[in-house]
């Protein structure tokens, strides 16, 4: 696991009603816990807390050694900038209790002077992980002083060494990390404390994935976002419309490759409708079409393209021979029935629901959670791609590991939000995001969007009304 993952855990947990105060309390145990199964008790221990979320996980750490402990607890910094509502939390107890003593060490003249020769244990919660380069006065200082007494104290950190990985950083014993080891994490040995995230955070999608997803590149025009939407025929319209104007709401530009017959019926100025000629995609498209698409980050194609057979040689020839991300949708992915080959060294993204998947795969997806997830992994794996299969609980996997989504309800078996599903997913990875994390937080926020919809008129609703809350569920994903 990554270092990024922790946050993203972290935001998903609180939002299944798992508090951040709850999680710093039982991260602070954990180390509390660890230091008195290796050296006891009756000690004199010290702990150095900055000001972040790793000093809050430091008070923790001091209260609870000071049941069996004499604890001395060093703030370096001001108080007042104490950040988060659970450190404030927790300062404020340890504040009230007379047998941890206090001293606040503003700047580095105050910790120069420092005799730390009595302690027997030295606890350094001064940086957590989000911290670049080297540490800054007076959190500086404070990792000198306590390396003056590398070899005489034990030193323990709390999730990494402060100012890893710089050149000037706490030289621990070891260092008691959160949950699971982080692959960035090298050169210090660690020990792994649980502080109860449940297992589903290991697969549910929720907003601290969206967070990441959405995050913006940049801030001219084009630089967050191309997306090229192909699809419509003679007897659909509305699908590819509804997948350009989803993604509209994530993406700079939405180019949508309509059949003339059909684009006449679109007027939306947020779209820039590119008609080929005629009443659906033949072959002959295939040039100008792969021509569009040299100038997007990412392709959507299959909404409303419908099943003539001019239609799915032409889809099966632009995957061929197309070389942007792309995700397959809805009769697109029946024209490849007949020869999945096409994906072969694609970055892509399938969209099934049930009967698609079947007739794309032979196998209908049965049983409970942990018995679908573990098919759609293995067919992602044999088709060398993304997988985002549809349903009650949205399944997605990149055939390395799965995902599942629990938002939507049941006015979404209306006609069309499926194509908001493909339209979002397809911006966000025009966005960069690899195809896993669009697939996920592309079917997260197409069911929040629609039980927002669903909060306001109930579950009687149209697919245009899940679009436009698009905005609103990004809204609250960057407020969450």
């Amino acid at each position: 696991m990554r270092i990024e993952d922790v946050y993203i855990w972290d935001i998903n947990a609180k939002w299944l009603g798992i508090s951040p105060v709850q999680l710093m309390e039982n991260a602070g145990a954990g180390v509390a816990r660890t230091i008195e199964e290796r050296f006891g008790d009756g000690l004199k221990i010290a702990v150095f807390s900055g000001t972040g979320n790793n000093g809050g996980d430091g008070f923790v750490v001091a209260r609870h050694l000071s049941f069996e402990n004499d604890v001395t607890l060093f703030l370096v910094g001001d108080e007042a900038k104490i950040r988060s509502e659970e450190a404030k939390h927790n300062w404020e107890i340890l504040k009230g209790l007379d047998f941890v003593k206090i001293q606040v060490l503003k700047d580095s003249s105050y910790i120069k002077s420092l005799d730390l020769s009595g302690f027997d244990v030295i606890v350094d919660a001064l940086l957590g992980a989000g911290t670049r380069g080297e540490p800054r006065e007076p959190i500086r200082s404070a990792v000198e002083k306590i390396n003056e007494y590398a070899g005489k104290a034990k030193i323990v950190s709390v999730d990494l060494p402060s100012g890893y990985p710089s050149g000037i950083r706490v030289k621990a014993d070891f260092a008691v990390t959160f949950q699971w080891d982080k692959e960035e994490y090298q050169g210090f040995e660690r020990v792994i404390a649980k502080i109860g995230y449940p297992r589903e955070l290991y697969h549910l999608v929720g907003p601290g994935d969206a967070k990441f997803a959405l995050r913006k590149k940049g801030e001219h025009k084009g630089q967050n976002g191309k997306l090229l939407v192909i699809g419509g025929s003679e007897d659909y319209f509305g699908a590819p419309y509804l997948a350009a104007k989803a993604a509209s709401y994530l993406v700079d530009l939405v180019y949508l490759a309509m059949p003339e017959y059909s684009a006449r019926r679109i007027g939306d100025p947020d779209l820039i409708l590119r008609p080929v000629e005629g009443r659906n995609f033949t072959p002959e498209h295939g040039d100008r079409v792969l021509e569009l698409a040299r100038n997007v980050d990412a392709v959507i194609i299959g909404p409303g393209i419908g099943l003539a057979e001019e239609a799915k040689v032409f889809v099966r020839e632009f995957v061929k021979r197309c070389e942007k991300p792309l995700v397959v949708d809805a009769d697109a992915l029946k024209a490849l029935v007949e020869d999945p080959g096409v994906l072969k060294g694609k970055t892509f993204i399938l969209t099934p629901h049930a009967g698609e998947f079947r007739i794309l795969f032979g196998e209908k997806p049965e049983g409970d959670l942990e018995e679908k997830a573990k098919l759609v992994m293995e067919k992602a794996k044999t088709v060398g791609g993304t997988i985002l299969l549809k349903g009650h609980y949205d399944i997605i996997s990149d055939g390395k590991t799965w995902r599942y989504n629990k938002t939507g309800n049941r006015g979404m078996t209306t006609g069309g939000t499926g194509d908001v599903l493909a339209g979002i997913v397809g911006a966000l990875l025009a966005l960069g995001n690899s195809p896993l994390r669009a697939a996920s937080v592309g079917a997260f926020l197409n069911g929040l969007a629609g039980d927002m919809v669903k909060e306001e008129t109930g579950e009687n609703f149209t697919a245009l009304e899940v679009v436009k809350k698009v905005p609103k569920a990004v809204r609250w994903v960057e407020e969450f």
